[in-house]
């Protein structure tokens, strides 16, 4: 396939993501090198000989970690970790990192099935084994810890998958019978996107017996198609792939690894010597058939990975089978190459279809067919020779000209076999080059996963300075969970990616909330000046489209177009424009023009405010924003209010660094005091000339004070005379009732929603000071909110962070830059949508990249904080007491609030209090009940340390859990307990304080009935 348009994509399934853990590879990329390098992964074990055959070399493809989990991630207790089957939490693991890895790791990923099988490992019986030590386990939960029926509803619910879930068992042709489950699941629309693929990970080697003539290989070599040849090797594996109908993922801007043409699965029935032999009649009839849906001819495949076990039946059927399907070599340009991943990493049973299905996509995707390893000579009981294979020796160049098209063989034991055709994916068109600056966003659910998650990031855009960052930022923004710990970097390059996400300041905060309370702060005048939001303007159609609509608005009243003011063009224009803007009657409207349109923009990004405040002139956006005056009638109001406060005498205001009181101890008769800021914070005004006089008074006297750029004396006597014109124009225009809560800067309290809408609310306003230092204390009062200065400048954000009450608990966030600060206004503004994005914001990312199409990628996938988990093999022991199975602790579970719960450390089991402490024993630590309920806790979830405090459900427990602690505690305490009680008293303190108040009421019930 060269061109998306050729031919009709509805029966065209895309792989669009992988992932997988194969000897010697922790993932997808290492596993691939190695196949380049021609590395062979398998493991001597000679602790496994068996010494009735010195001969034999016993080997096996190790697994590396296959204990090693992140329970506290899933929400499980360590109990549940360590007696799920190895294989289903790899298997989790996976999924997600394959989700992520395409790119659909995000809660909003369309409809999504799975299809899993898993492979006989015995862990179970492993399970089984130390149930003396886990009072808390029974038979039926250990079935559904390790049962394979749960191999594909584990993850659809770990994960919210929605979509069909099922288990597939078919021995060695697991994995790619579930990769054609899922092909047709898409195809029927019966889901969206789809998981697929398998594992088999045995985590206790049992003992080796070697078989003279038997399937095992004597040499620790599987040797696929070798005269040499005399078996296989076995291995640990797990291998998924995530699936989407072809149109669908193009569309969507997924990355296309290969594409699914057709597959095939059937079965031998009785036409093979026994039950457990392949048959060449039913694989080449599972290969005609998978061509035919594909719509290809033989002659167009030119790889085939085959099933390969190096067997001395299986190899010569299958290439027979395969010749029958593909017919003799002749009419071919090049030989088929033929090859078997088996040769590398062993034989991986229910993963050898998907290990298999990996290699040919990739094999597809980059057009280099890796080497089959210890291929010398062809086995004489193959018969190559009127075939059209020749065996892959070594690492060569596609052997074909066109669309580089391959297939995939799985052969169960049983009889299923299955067969995939790949094809290489059609030319997908490079996103538009990224011209501006991104928003990169990572997460964890602890404060050390999201660290590790940024330093990750860093370390890949490093590695590879190539990416693109448009797709990048589109990833890590759709295609992730946001968990409750963020990090987040704005830069206009890799290289500035990777020096924002390594210096990125220590996080704040206790992480986000559900929903961020967002609160919408407007400076008044004062930060204005030439070009500010020019950057803005050019560049976010949303607030050119805002800032335009009021500056039209207003522009019969100005008498000028105020955009010449806000971005002129020339110097001369420039000096004209500054000239203006230092006037209150341009400078007003120019404020509340530009807080407007960030408004908007912002609102056009899907963050709006839960509520509103403004200082002085910035009260008017405010209210704007709130409703209470459209658009247009708010702007020419405040060109009314510039006017107004124009023809007032000349009058300045200036910033003094003392409390309230001490100015008015020290202020002349004419001046008065304009705005309280905060306990040390003052504003006062009056007339120019007295306002100098008074600020160079107290310089020279070593206090702080300092003129601001505001050529009126607002909240002063000498607005007096304006004040009834005022009020008249606000009369005239219509007022609606606030739709978001006002927070008064004249009161410092939430406003009235009538009040709000009277003359007499904005002429007060005009007239008295500010007291925006009350209203700061006002929102100080509930900590989850996120105070957002609008800008122009950061007045208001200093301000907050000043204030003697400010406790750093809450976000403050700039969206502006300081005017003598050289920063593009672009990346300050992202940087504030981040830091309302780390507090629990939501934003509209397509929005925010103004829906340019961009790509999913694969990028670093979430960084697990994995304990061990393994219960140790079964072995014949007497046991003398109760020892407890304690796996290596290495992260504490997840309170609710996404902290690390306190003392509360990865174990796996606790000896049970004894009922009589030994003589000299120490007191225990808290009174016999809670003692006692602590233990049954610990013992119940796995941790030997918990605190009275800790929930249960934040310790990984469940209702079975409940319903295990409230039979444990009706036995132990002779009261009546059920495991709704232990749902309502979730604590260890307060369940054991429920107990005690039981028992107490028993006892006095029974001395009552004694009495009568």
């Amino acid at each position: 396939m060269t061109d998306n348009g050729q031919e009709d994509q509805d029966h065209l399934v895309a792989v669009v993501g992988m992932a997988g853990r194969f000897p010697g590879a922790p993932d997808v990329e290492r596993f691939w090198e190695n196949l380049l390098a021609e590395r062979e992964t398998i493991t001597v074990l000679p602790d496994r000989a068996d010494p009735a055959h010195p001969q034999f070399v016993p080997a096996y493809g190790v697994l590396d970690g296959v204990g090693d989990f992140d329970a506290a991630y899933f929400g499980l207790s360590a109990h549940d970790a360590l007696i799920t089957d190895p294989q289903q939490r790899l298997l989790l693991e996976c999924a997600h990192e394959a989700l992520e890895r395409a790119g659909h790791g995000g809660t909003d990923r369309p409809v999504t099935g799975v299809y899993v099988g898993t492979g006989g490992n015995g862990y179970a019986e492993a399970v089984r084994a130390r149930l003396h030590e886990m009072p808390f386990v029974d038979e039926w939960r250990v079935r559904q810890a390790t049962a394979p029926d749960s191999a594909a509803t584990r993850i659809a619910y770990h994960l919210d998958l929605t979509g069909p879930a099922m288990t597939v068992q078919t021995a060695c042709s697991t994995s790619l019978v579930t990769v054609h489950l899922a092909v047709q699941a898409l195809l029927n629309g019966e889901c969206d996107l789809a998981v697929a693929g398998g594992a088999t990970v045995v985590p206790h080697l049992p003992a080796m017996r070697y078989t003279p003539g038997g399937i095992v290989a004597a040499d620790g070599h599987c040797r696929a198609f070798d005269a040499d040849s005399d078996g296989t090797v076995s291995a640990s594996a797990v291998g998924l792939v995530v699936l989407r109908p072809l149109a669908d993922a193009l569309a969507d801007g997924d990355h296309v690894h290969a594409v699914i043409r057709g597959s095939a699965v059937n079965n031998d029935g009785r036409h093979k010597a026994g039950f457990t032999a392949p048959s060449v009649v039913g694989q080449a009839e599972v290969v005609r058939t998978a061509h035919e849906v594909a719509g290809v001819d033989p002659h167009e495949v030119g790889y085939v990975e085959a099933h390969g076990t190096g067997t001395a039946l299986g190899d010569p059927i299958e290439v027979a089978a395969l010749t029958q399907a593909f017919g003799s070599g002749e009419g071919r340009d090049a030989p088929c190459l033929i090859g078997s991943v088996k040769t590398n990493i062993g034989h991986t049973d229910a993963a050898a279809g998907v290990t298999g299905l990996i290699k040919a996509v990739l094999s597809v995707e980059h057009g280099v067919v890796p080497a089959t390893l210890h291929y010398r000579r062809p086995n004489p009981a193959v018969d190559f020779a009127t075939s059209s294979f020749e065996v892959n020796a070594t690492a060569r160049p596609w052997p074909t000209d066109g669309p580089r098209i391959a297939g995939v063989n799985a052969l169960g034991v049983g009889g299923t076999n299955a067969h995939v055709v790949l094809e290489q994916a059609p030319r997908q068109e490079e996103s538009a080059p990224s011209t501006g600056h991104e928003l990169l966003l990572v997460s964890g659910k602890t404060p050390a996963a999201a660290d590790a998650a940024a330093d990750r990031l860093a370390e890949h855009l490093a590695a590879h300075p190539g990416t693109h960052l448009g797709d990048a930022a589109r990833t890590l923004q759709e295609g992730r969970t946001h968990h409750t710990h963020r990090r987040f970097a704005v830069a206009s390059g890799t290289r500035d990616a990777v020096t924002a996400l390594r210096g990125r300041a220590p996080a704040a905060g206790t992480g986000a909330l559900s929903d961020a309370e967002l609160v919408f702060m407007y400076p008044g005048q004062g930060g204005q000046h030439v070009g500010m939001t020019s950057e803005l303007y050019d560049g976010e159609p949303a607030f050119r489209r805002a800032l335009d609509e009021v500056a039209d608005a207003v522009a019969g009243s100005l008498g000028f177009d105020l955009r010449e003011v806000l971005y002129p063009r020339t110097d001369a224009e420039r000096a004209v424009a500054a000239g203006r803007l230092a006037t209150i009657e341009a400078g007003q409207p120019a404020v509340f023009a530009v807080q407007y349109a960030t408004t908007r923009l912002l609102d056009s990004w899907g963050l709006r405010p839960s509520a509103v405040t403004g200082h002085s002139l910035g009260a008017y956006a405010a209210a704007c924003a709130a409703g209470v005056f459209a658009p247009a009638d708010a702007i020419r109001l405040v060109a009314r209010r510039g006017r107004l406060l124009g023809t007032v005498p000349a009058g300045a205001m200036a910033a003094v660094r003392l409390p309230e009181k001490e100015v008015l101890g020290l202020l002349p008769a004419d001046i008065t005091v304009g705005a309280v800021n905060g306990p040390g914070q003052c504003t006062v005004t009056g007339p120019a000339a007295s306002v100098a006089r008074f600020a160079r008074e107290l310089t020279d006297r070593g206090l702080e004070a300092r003129v601001l750029r505001i050529a009126t004396a607002g909240h002063s006597p000498l607005v007096d005379p304006v004040t009834q014109s005022f009020a008249e124009a606000i009369e005239a225009l219509p007022r609606e009732r606030p739709t978001l809560p006002v927070l008064s800067d004249t009161t410092g309290a939430w406003a009235d929603e009538d009040a709000v809408r009277g003359s007499g609310y904005w002429v007060r306003h005009m007239r008295e000071p500010v007291r925006f230092g009350e209203a700061l204390e006002t929102l100080f009062g509930a900590p989850d909110r996120v105070l957002v200065d609008m800008g122009p400048g950061r007045t208001l954000a200093t301000l907050t962070r000043q204030h003697a009450a400010y406790d750093g608990k809450q976000a403050v966030v700039r969206l502006a830059p300081h005017p003598a600060e050289e920063a593009s206004e672009t990346a300050v503004l992202l940087a504030g949508v981040g830091e309302m994005w780390v507090r629990g914001a939501h934003p509209d990312f397509a929005a925010l990249r103004h829906h340019v199409p961009r790509r999913r990628i694969a990028l670093p996938t979430y960084p697990f904080e994995r304990g061990h988990h393994l219960v140790p093999p079964p072995a014949p022991f007497t046991p003398t007491a109760t020892a407890p199975l304690t796996p290596t602790p290495v992260a504490p579970p997840v309170s609710g609030t996404g902290a690390p719960a306190t003392g509360a450390p990865e174990a796996a089991a606790v000896a049970p209090a004894a009922a009589v402490a030994p003589a000299g024993t120490p007191a225990p630590e808290h009174p016999p009940v809670l003692q006692a309920v602590l233990t049954a806790f610990g013992q119940a979830l796995g941790y030997p340390d918990i605190d009275p405090g800790d929930g249960l459900f934040d310790l990984g427990g469940d209702s079975l859990t409940a319903t295990k602690l409230a039979a444990w505690a009706a036995t132990t305490f002779h009261l009546t307990v059920k495991a709704s009680d232990v749902l309502r008293f979730q604590s260890p303190a307060s369940f054991a304080a429920l107990i005690e108040e039981r028992g107490a009421d028993a006892s006095a019930a029974e001395k009552e009935t004694s009495a009568s």
